[in-house]
This record gives C-alpha cells, sequence and structure tokens, in this order.
C-alpha cells in the first residue's frame, strides 16, 4: 500500500495551476515525488476523508482544495481509474459550489490580485527609492510640514520651514508664538490664517497633552489641531514606520482611480477601499510612489500616457496615447 500525503505549499491555487505535486510515501522506498494532472473542476474532501483508488494516479477533473491524505491501494479487484470504493462521507455539493464560486470571481477585474501585483511591480521599477518630498528632521517638523502643505506645493513649503523652525523650533515654542508672528511666517503657503490657529494649537496639545512628542498612534494624532487623517497617516508612516492607514492627497486620489483601484469619490472612501486592495506593508510606499509618479508622469490634465509603465494596465477613459 502507498501513502500519498499532499504538501501544503503545493496546494493549487484557485484554478490558475494544472499540475499538483505530491509525495508519495512508500512503505519499502521512502519518499518520492509524484506528478499528477489536474483539470478544472473541484472536489472537496474532508480532513478525515480517506479514498481507495486504483492505478494510474489520475485524479481527472478534480480540483484538491485542501491538504487531505490519500490511501492507494493495489488492489487488482478494483476498478479503473477515477473509481473510489469507500469513503467515510462525501462532501455535498452546495459546499462545494460555495467554495469554488469566490475563486473563479476573485481574479477578474481591475482587482484582481495579479493586476494589482503588476501595479506595485511597476511603480517599483519606476520608483525604486520615492520618499517623502517634505524636509524635515523631526516628527515635530514633519507634523507643521504637512499641515502647512495643504493646498500648497512641497517646494514652497520647503522654502517656508527653515525660517519658521529656526524661529520656533519645539512644540513648546510654537505653542508660545502669536498669530501674528506666525502668520507672518507662512503666509506664501496659503490659508494661512487658518494654518497659523492649527500650528499654534497642535503646540500647546502635544506639549500639554502628550509631553511635548508627537503621539504615535492614528487615534491620537488625530487630536492634534490641523492634524487630519491624510496628516496623521503621513506622519505615523514616515516618521514611525506605522502603516494604519493609507494617505491619499490629491495625486493619490487622481490616479488609484484612474487605474480603477479606487472609485470613490471622497478621500475617505478611497482610503478604505486601497486599504482593502493594496497589502498593508505597502500602503507608505504606495503612497510616496504614486504621489511621485502624479507629479512627474500622471499629471492632472493630458497625462503622459507615452512615458507611463503602467499604460498596459490602465483603462482610464482620459488616456492620451494607447499603445
Amino acid at each position: 500500500m502507498l501513502l500519498l500525503l499532499l504538501e501544503p505549499k503545493l496546494l493549487l491555487d484557485g484554478f490558475h495551476q494544472s499540475l499538483a505535486k505530491l509525495l508519495v510515501v512508500h512503505r519499502h522506498h521512502g519518499l518520492f515525488p509524484v506528478e499528477i494532472e489536474l483539470e478544472m473542476g473541484t472536489l472537496l474532501i474532508p480532513e478525515d476523508h480517506t479514498l481507495f483508488c486504483q492505478p494510474p494516479f489520475e485524479l481527472g477533473a478534480l480540483h484538491v482544495s485542501r491538504v487531505h491524505t490519500f490511501v492507494y491501494c493495489d488492489n487488482p479487484a478494483n476498478s479503473a481509474t477515477m473509481k473510489f470504493m469507500a469513503a467515510t462521507r462525501t462532501a455535498p455539493k452546495k459546499s462545494v459550489a460555495k467554495k469554488t464560486t469566490p475563486k473563479k470571481t476573485a481574479h477578474r477585474g481591475d482587482l484582481a490580485p495579479e493586476r494589482v501585483a503588476a501595479i506595485l511591480r511597476g511603480l517599483d521599477e519606476a520608483y525604486p527609492e520615492a520618499i517623502c518630498a517634505l524636509d524635515h528632521k523631526s516628527p515635530w517638523e514633519l507634523l507643521v510640514a504637512t499641515i502647512l502643505s495643504a493646498q500648497c506645493t512641497d517646494v514652497r513649503v520647503n522654502m517656508v520651514t527653515p525660517a519658521l523652525f529656526k524661529r520656533f523650533p519645539t512644540p513648546a515654542a510654537m505653542a508660545k508664538a502669536t498669530l501674528p508672528e506666525l502668520e507672518a511666517l507662512i503666509r506664501t503657503t496659503g490659508f494661512y490664517r487658518n494654518k497659523a490657529k492649527s500650528l499654534q494649537g497642535a503646540g500647546k496639545t502635544i506639549t500639554e497633552n502628550f509631553g511635548g512628542k508627537v503621539p504615535q498612534t492614528l487615534a491620537e494624532l488625530i487630536t492634534v489641531p490641523g492634524a487630519a487623517r491624510k496628516t496623521a497617516n503621513v506622519v505615523l508612516g514616515v516618521s514611525f514606520g506605522k502603516a494604519e492607514g493609507v494617505v491619499v492627497d490629491t495625486h493619490v486620489f487622481r490616479i488609484s482611480r484612474r487605474l480603477g483601484l479606487a472609485k470613490g469619490d471622497t478621500a475617505q472612501k478611497v482610503e478604505q477601499e486601497l486599504m482593502h486592495v493594496i497589502p498593508q506593508k505597502r500602503w507608505i510606499s504606495y503612497s510616496h510612489q504614486i504621489i511621485h509618479h502624479g507629479r512627474k508622469v500622471c499629471i492632472a490634465r493630458k497625462p503622459k500616457c507615452h512615458e507611463c509603465n503602467l499604460e498596459q494596465l490602465c483603462h482610464s477613459k482620459d488616456k492620451t496615447w494607447h499603445s
């Protein structure tokens, strides 16, 4: 008698593989590999299910979806291939349908895992070292710079922050600053009155509630004036390497929708969609790469599709060039 064990790492994935490798445990010859052709189809077998079959080892239209133990019986009295003589119980047909239907649909459309993976590979190739464009030396400086970046370019923010940080280097110092002082230093970033209030409030909150240190959780950060969810995600990801969400700025919002990775009409909706599509380990780098891509190639008006390495994966209606 031969005992066949299907290795977990060799299980078929959906219907995209046509070959399963099994280990054969022979009572005299030990382990040796056997390859079995599998075609589209499915059979759900309980873990305690035992099957007896006649050689050769052709499973025909069966798709093995779990780790099972097969016992090969060489009794010549048994019938031919595909004849399963005995089983403790048979899986109900409804269970088979429930197991297979998601597998057939999960790999279709814009959100197919293989397509998402291809987009991420393309971003890695184009922007392997993409980082935050805001100049900073500490979590506090990054928080201030991100607050100032609302409706303003990073280039302009980087021109303003050196003098601001020299004058008010810490949250405590910022908390004591007067609004006219702050407004004069950040005027060119736009909406300077509201931003000055946010900076002053952020300094006070961090000094009084968090011991002068920028908090390291999303729940705490969003209590700081001026630090909405996007700002909090920037600080957590860049300064602390924590991915509690996806940074969705104007570039991430626009390009994620163009690529079909999200359909939401608000930054919050797009973020929630991306968190279900993009692996969490890529949330931080995805935003940095997309932001660079949006500035250089996938611009708002007349995107440079002829320069885009994601062009063949993009089905956007406003494409300016097709390969």
